[in-house]
C-alpha cells in the first residue's frame, strides 16, 4: 500500500511516499520558498536527486508539481494518483480533542481551524495543505497526525497551569507539548530495544526546536514544551523557559509591543540570541576556537537539559534509559557529553569513545558501570506518520 506523507509549512512542502507495511521509502521531496518566483523543488528517488528553481506561487501549484513528479516516467514512482491509498498529514496542534490519529472530516478541519490561535504559524498551512491535497488525490483517504497527540496522556497536574480554573475550562489554556510524533517513535523503539514494557524513559529531541518527555510504560506523563513550542529547553532561536515578568519588563520599560516581544522570544533568542548563530555546528566550531559567547551558550543549553533530566527522573520515580534524537541529539557528541556529565548520582555515566561513534543505527553509549542506558535513536517522523495512517486503513 502506498502512503503519501505530507508536511505543509507556511512556505514549504515536505513529502515522502512510503510503501507499507514494508516501510520502503520510494521517494522523498521538498519544496521551499512557496510564493516566490525562485522556489526550490527537490525530489529524490533511490540515489538519484534532482533539484530545480521554479516559480511556485501557492500550495496548490506545489502539490500539483509533486503529483506530476510522482507520475513522471523517469523519476516518478507511480502510474496513477489512484495508487496512493492514503495520505498522512502532519498537523502541529490538535488541541485537547485529539489523542490519536484522526481520519479527516469536515469536523476535523473545523477543529484545526478553530485552534489557529494556538499555532498561528503552523495550523493554517497544514489546513491549506489538506484542502488542496483533497482536490488532487481524490481517491485517497486523508488522515491527520497531530504533534500534540502523544502528550495527551499527561495527568492534569502535569498539564494545568496554576492560574484560575476558568482559563483551562473556558479557554483551554494548558500545556500541550509538541514533537509528539518524534517522542512516540523513539520511545517505542527504546522500549523494543530494552525489551521492557514496564519502562521509565526520558526522550530528548534536540534540533532547531528542542523538547524532552518523560515516558512511563509507553505513555507520556510530562513534557518540556507547554502552551506553545517556545517553552522548556534553549533552542536555535527560541528562548525556552523564561520568567514571565521579563515580558512585562520589556513591554513597560522598553516600550516593546506584544508582537515585538513574541518575535524576540521566538526568532531572536535561544542560541542565536546568545551567540549570533542558530546552527549548533557553527557554535561548536567557534567554541572550539575560544569564542566565550559560544562556550557559554553550550553550557547554558546543556545545563537546562540536565535540569529536566533530574526533574523527570523524579517524576518517573526511577530511570531505565535516556534517549537522544533529532539532528543535534543524533549528531552532536559534544552536546550529549555536556548533557550527561556529572549525573553519576542518577546512575548516568557516558562512555566517551562510544559517544564519538557515528551511526544511523540505534546504539548504546553508556559506560559498563552506568545503571541507566544512554541511547542514540534516529527519529523518523515520516515513517511514524505512515505507520499510524496504515494502522487505521489496513
Amino acid at each position: 500500500m502506498n502512503i503519501l506523507v505530507l508536511n505543509a509549512g507556511s512556505s514549504s512542502l515536505k513529502y515522502q511516499l512510503i510503501e507499507m507495511p514494508s516501510q520502503r521509502v520510494k521517494c522523498v521531496g521538498l519544496i521551499e520558498r512557496i510564493g516566490m518566483e525562485d522556489a526550490i523543488f527537490t525530489h529524490e528517488k533511490d540515489t538519484e536527486k534532482q533539484s530545480e528553481v521554479t516559480p511556485i506561487i501557492n500550495h496548490e501549484i506545489g502539490l500539483q508539481k509533486i503529483a506530476k513528479t510522482l507520475l513522471d516516467q523517469k523519476i516518478g514512482v507511480i502510474n496513477s494518483v489512484d495508487e496512493i491509498k492514503a495520505i498522512g498529514h502532519r498537523v502541529v496542534h490538535g488541541g485537547s480533542k485529539y489523542s490519536s490519529t484522526a481520519i479527516i472530516t469536515k469536523e476535523v478541519k473545523k477543529n484545526i481551524r478553530d485552534i489557529f490561535d494556538l499555532a498561528p504559524l503552523h495550523n493554517p498551512a497544514h489546513l491549506t495543505g489538506i484542502e488542496v491535497a483533497e482536490t488532487i488525490f481524490t481517491s485517497a483517504k486523508h488522515f491527520a497526525i497531530f504533534d500534540t497527540a502523544f502528550h495527551q496522556t499527561m495527568p492534569k497536574e502535569a498539564y494545568q497551569y496554576a492560574i484560575p480554573n476558568t482559563y483551562l475550562n473556558d479557554y483551554n489554556i494548558r500545556a500541550y507539548g509538541f514533537h509528539g510524533t518524534s517522542h512516540k517513535y523513539v520511545s517505542e523503539k527504546a522500549i523494543e530495544f530494552l525489551n521492557k514494557d514496564a519502562s521509565k524513559i526520558i526522550t530528548i529531541h534536540l534540533g532547531n526546536g528542542c523538547s524532552m518527555a518523560a515516558v512511563k510504560d509507553g505513555k507520556c506523563i510530562d513534557t518540556s514544551m507547554g502552551f506553545s513550542p517556545t517553552n522548556g529547553l534553549v533552542m536555535g532561536t527560541r528562548s525556552g523557559d523564561i520568567d514571565h515578568s521579563v515580558i512585562f519588563f520589556l513591554m513597560k520599560k522598553l516600550n516593546k509591543t506584544a508582537d515585538e516581544v513574541n518575535n524576540l522570544l521566538q526568532k531572536e533568542s535561544g542560541m542565536k540570541g546568545l551567540t549570533g548563530f542558530s546552527d549548533l555546528r557553527e557554535i561548536e566550531e567557534n567554541a572550539g576556537n575560544g569564542n566565550e559567547d559560544c562556550i557559554n551558550a553550550l553550557k547554558l543549553a546543556s545545563h537546562r537539559i540536565k535540569k529536566f533530566i533530574g526533574a523527570y527522573a523524579a517524576v518517573l520515580n526511577g530511570l531505565d534509559a535516556i534517549v537522544f534524537t533529532a539532528g543535534i541529539g543524533e549528531n552532536s557528541s559534544l552536546m550529549r557529553h555536556l548533557s550527561c556529565c556529572s549525573l553519576d548520582f542518577l546512575g548516568i555515566e557516558l562512555n566517551n569513545s562510544k559517544n564519538e561513534i557515528r551511526s544511523k543505527e540505534i546504539r548504546e553509549i553508556q559506560s559498563k558501570t552506568s545503571k541507566v542506558k544512554i541511547l542514540v535513536i534516529p527519529t523518523n517522523e515520516e515513517l511514524e506518520i505512515a505507520k499510524q495512517t496504515y494502522q487505521l486503513i489496513k
